[in-house]
């Protein structure tokens, strides 16, 4: 075990342009600097590329992986993983922030309770930083849990590699990451959570305008397919999730 374990953070762009100088400060600032940079740039547009190799210019160990069409954030993320030497990986969107103690607080948890997967508390807070709520987590999730509600959120995740060698983030346009924490589940692989927020998540235009009908899609998909629950179950599912993310 050791005390300063070398971290992996992935990252992969789309049009944030307004938003990755503030997400890569955040990163830089951590007070843990045991890690390494792997950024996917997944825009088929080149325009920010150049914005994108600047801001990165100030990390040792980093690596761009620049798609020549747009993939998707599932299949850029399991490229991304192919590169990664860290014992842990951890990801962010390209718009989110971290606290300056993140990677510290979250990388003592799993050295000191052996654990394979952790996700944290966190804050919504608009695109100034100004916060609008607090998203709290109390409890490990049980498959049944989290099926009905994800709590987890993407950029408060870390993982032990080794879980990510055998299972990937299945073929979603959305919900991605939520498909991955049911399988890891089904897996039996504990999901470990710290009450602390150490990640704010932004609300930007694009999390205000993302596709509801795509969203209703995958995560049917996501039960239907990846679950293997019936067309009934598949559908009730869909909508407990939808009631829980709206009135809870």
């Amino acid at each position: 075990m050791s005390k300063y374990p070398l971290v992996s953070i992935v990252i992969t762009y789309f049009n944030k342009k307004e938003y990755i100088n503030k997400t890569l400060n955040s990163i830089f600032s951590q007070s843990y600097k045991n890690f390494e940079i792997i950024l996917v740039y997944d825009d088929g547009n080149l325009h920010d590329l150049k914005l994108v190799n600047f801001l990165m210019i100030k990390f040792k160990k980093k690596k761009i992986i620049v798609n020549k069409k747009n993939i998707g954030v599932s299949k850029s993320r399991n490229k991304a993983l192919k590169y990664c030497k860290g014992k842990y990986i951890a990801f962010i969107d390209a718009d989110d922030l971290w606290k300056k103690n993140k990677l510290y607080e979250q990388t003592q948890f799993m050295e000191k309770n052996l654990a394979s997967f952790s996700f944290t508390s966190y804050d919504v807070v608009n695109i100034k930083g100004k916060l609008i709520k607090k998203r709290h987590v109390f409890y490990d999730p049980s498959y049944d849990q989290l099926s009905k509600k994800n709590i987890i959120g993407l950029s408060t995740v870390m993982i032990n590699k080794k879980i990510l060698n055998h299972i990937k983030f299945p073929d979603l346009k959305t919900q991605e990451d939520f498909a991955l924490w049911l399988n890891l589940l089904k897996k039996g692989i504990k999901l470990s959570h710290i009450p602390t927020a150490l990640s704010s998540w932004r609300l930007t235009k694009n999390s205000l305008s993302s596709n509801n009908l795509q969203k209703i899609l995958d995560a049917f998909k996501l039960y239907y397919f990846y679950q293997k629950k019936n067309l009934t179950l598949s559908v009730y599912s869909v909508l407990v999730l939808g009631y829980n993310k709206i009135f809870k």
